[in-house]
């Protein structure tokens, strides 16, 4: 597979990136910054999110080589952050519309990176791949992707465009500690409880689907080579690890690979724009993918740890 990834100097992008040159592919990266990890495959820097009105050479004119699939992961992700600055929620909806419309000039399949955020803030145990509604829309974020769906959905039914779209939720692990760029909890609460700071929970009963980054990786995988051999086409599809688990539980685990005693603080829950509760139905992806997630939260966190400890030494 020749493959593009937008986003490809984020966590699941590299990830990507590495496994597929790992497996013989070729990958070519666009992202508006520079890879801090690996210069193992060629990045095109470029912000995705500005006007452009020709795709046939590229987006804006840029030197893309031919490929048979793209994956866009490109988007501002941080969701407290665009409730603060909703901008940046118009940019992941334009950025989108240029990824599509660079497709559409190419005949190009796409897998669209969307997120457990479209369900809203929906208190049960199960959701199913059938259930996202606009009405629950709680943040600008979680609108953003929402947004991105419809116009993958509607260039699918005017265009023909061939599609998989991965609901993707709390993905974690190799290539997540650059925090200072973008904060997420796992390797915040990593760093904290290593130095021995205490962390702060919001919200006790919070409950989340945490997925280590390889079995997100190898869900995508699944889903680029059956939509490109015509197996699995235009399906919208959750990656996860299907199991909840408590921020507390979470930092407990993270305290014991660190062979510390964390220092938890529960705050109220909660912070405006946020999901309290998901846990992923992976029915469609065991069905149509084969996917099977291996790595429970316990065994990622260890990982995570380990990996980065060894960047720390390194």
């Amino acid at each position: 597979m020749r493959v593009l990834i937008t986003g490809s100097s984020g966590q699941i992008g590299t990830n990507l990136a590495l496994r597929l040159l790992a497996e013989g592919h070729s990958v070519f990266g666009v992202d508006r910054r520079s890879n801090t990890w690996t210069n193992a495959f060629p990045t095109l820097l470029q912000d995705l999110a500005a006007p452009h009105r020709e795709f046939h050479g590229g987006i804006g004119g840029a030197p893309y080589p031919p490929c048979d699939i793209v994956v866009h992961l490109a988007a501002n992700a941080k969701v407290y952050e665009l409730v603060e600055y909703p901008h940046r929620a118009l940019e992941n909806i334009t950025l989108t519309f240029n990824v599509l419309e660079f497709c559409r000039a190419h005949n190009l399949p796409i897998i669209f990176s969307s997120s457990r955020e479209v369900y809203g803030d929906i208190q049960r145990y199960l959701t199913a791949e059938t259930s996202a509604d606009f009405s629950y829309t709680e943040s600008p974020y979680s609108a953003s992707k929402i947004s991105g769906e419809a116009l993958v959905y509607a260039y699918a039914r005017c265009y023909g465009l061939n599609y998989l779209i991965f609901r993707f939720s709390n993905v974690y692990g190799r290539y997540d500690n650059d925090i200072e760029r973008m904060e997420r909890v796992i390797p915040l609460f990593i760093r904290k409880i290593s130095r021995g700071e205490p962390v702060t929970v919001f919200g006790k009963d919070k409950i989340l689907d945490f997925t280590y980054v390889d079995d997100c990786v190898d869900g995508i995988i699944r889903g680029m080579q059956r939509l490109l051999a015509g197996e699995v086409c235009n399906q919208t599809i959750n990656l996860a690890y299907g199991q909840g688990n408590s921020l507390v539980h979470m930092a407990e685990l993270v305290g014991a690979a660190l062979e510390r005693e964390p220092d938890i603080i529960v705050a109220p829950a909660k912070r405006l724009g946020e999901v309290t509760y998901y846990v992923a139905d992976l029915s469609l992806a065991r069905d149509l993918l084969g996917y099977s997630p291996h790595v429970p939260l316990a065994e990622g966190i260890r990982r995570a740890v380990a990996w980065a400890r060894g960047e720390e030494h390194s």
